[in-house]
């Protein structure tokens, strides 16, 4: 499907005018956060790791700490996870920081979220079609259920989103994660502390009938178009 002036530009100027507003507007609450996780959670309030962003490239996400530091290598999320980290990431406050990341292009407002590079070669091809967009902090699989919606589905979300880039679709994908952030649905998925990690290609496939019989969000096209990283703060995918 041809690129229309909001993919090609119109998306990228509201991206920056936006995080630039919200920044401001936050300001005194990110303030805020940002002394109670130094508090709760000692030195060092945010957490950075690389992802993989536009085509793949890699660059440094931000977030608040919602995690203790590790007391020994391999130390579960579920241990390290406190209770002042699962208010955080249930009102998704620590992912905040990354409206940076979307003031300095590496994201969007809108688009699939972003996972850590060592999850590249897992994809399927259709499922790397998520690359061709920037990641972002609301999306069509965000707006489903966020992190309670399992790898298949979430992919192809993502997928789908990025072979039809509208504003109707943009705004229906913000009002829908709003709506789930609200419900305080998907948090974690079912039986984790976040988010199991992406298996790899052969076990994570999408079944063809699923992908064909699946609700149409509004506003896109049916058609295509962590890990073991840094843990200091929450470690595994959004």
């Amino acid at each position: 499907m041809p690129e229309g002036f909001y993919a090609r530009r119109g998306k990228r100027w509201l991206d920056a005018a936006a995080a630039g507003l919200l920044l401001v507007l936050l300001a005194p609450l990110l303030g805020a956060v940002a002394l109670a996780v130094r508090a709760a959670l000692g030195p060092g309030v945010l957490f950075r790791q690389v992802r993989a962003g536009r085509g793949g490239a890699p660059f440094t996400l931000l977030k608040f700490r919602s995690m203790c530091a590790p007391r020994y290598a391999g130390e579960p999320d579920a241990a390290r996870l406190t209770r002042f980290g699962r208010a955080l990431r249930a009102t998704a406050l620590d992912e905040a920081p990354q409206l940076l990341n979307v003031l300095r292009g590496q994201m969007s407002l809108v688009g699939p979220r972003p996972l850590p590079v060592d999850y590249l070669p897992r994809y399927t091809p259709r499922q790397a079609e998520r690359l061709r967009v920037r990641p972002g902090l609301a999306g069509l699989a965000q707006s489903r259920g966020r992190n309670a919606v399992p790898w298949p589905a979430r992919l192809e979300w993502d997928a789908r989103y990025a072979g039809a880039v509208t504003a109707r679709g943009d705004l229906m994908a913000v009002l829908g994660t709003l709506r789930v952030l609200l419900s305080g649905r998907g948090v974690n998925a079912p039986g984790h502390a976040t988010m199991p990690e992406l298996p790899p290609k052969a076990s994570h496939q999408a079944p063809r009938q699923a992908k064909h019989h699946a609700r149409r969000p509004p506003g896109h096209s049916d058609r295509p178009g962590a890990h073991r990283g840094a843990r200091r703060g929450r470690a595994g995918p959004p």
